[in-house]
C-alpha cells in the first residue's frame, strides 16, 4: 500500500491511479467496512485521534481529506475519478504532520519508480530537491517514520 506524502502532482499516471485505489482501500479499512489490511503500517498516520473539538472529526476524516487531494489532482489532469466514492467532504482545517525525513525518503523512492517507468515525468521534476507535501500534510523536522520500511540507504 502506497499512500504518498508527496503532493500528488509529482505522481505519474500509474502512481496517481494506484494511490487512488489504495486510498479507497485504506478508507474502507479505516472506517471498518473491510477486515483486510487492518495492521498495514501505512495506515498508522491516518489513525490519529480526533481533537477535542465540537464537533469532532467524523470517522475516517484524515483519509477522506487525503483522498480529496488525490482526486483534485486527477481532475486537474482531466481524469475522471469518481469523487462520490469518498465517504465525506474534505475537512479544510485538518492537517497531519509529515517529517522531512519521510518526505526525503519518499522523494527518493518515487524518483526511482519514475526513472524506471516514466522518465518524462522524472525529467519534469529534475530540479526539485525537496517536493511539496500532500495538501493534508504539514512538514515538520524529523526522521523517517518508525513504521516505514527503508530500502537501501537513502540518507534518511
Amino acid at each position: 500500500m502506497r499512500l504518498w506524502s508527496v503532493h500528488p502532482r509529482y505522481l505519474d499516471r500509474q502512481g496517481l491511479t494506484a494511490c487512488w485505489r489504495e486510498g479507497l482501500l485504506a478508507q474502507k479499512v479505516l472506517t471498518g467496512t473491510t477486515r483486510g489490511y487492518r495492521n498495514h503500517p501505512q495506515l498508522e498516520r491516518f489513525r490519529v485521534p480526533p481533537p477535542a473539538t465540537d464537533p469532532p472529526w467524523p470517522p475516517g476524516a484524515p483519509i477522506t481529506t487525503y483522498l480529496h487531494g488525490v482526486v483534485d489532482e486527477a481532475a486537474a489532469r482531466g481524469y475522471a475519478y469518481d469523487r462520490t466514492k469518498i465517504l465525506a467532504a474534505p475537512d479544510g482545517a485538518l492537517r497531519l504532520e509529515v517529517t522531512t525525513g519521510r518526505l526525503r525518503h519518499e522523494w527518493w523512492h518515487l524518483r526511482e519508480k519514475l526513472r524506471a517507468r516514466s522518465p518524462d515525468v522524472l525529467a519534469r521534476w529534475r530540479d526539485v530537491a525537496v517536493p511539496q507535501a500532500h495538501p493534508l500534510l504539514v512538514v515538520v523536522p524529523g526522521p523517517v517514520a518508525r513504521w516505514e520500511v527503508l530500502q537501501d540507504a537513502v540518507g534518511a
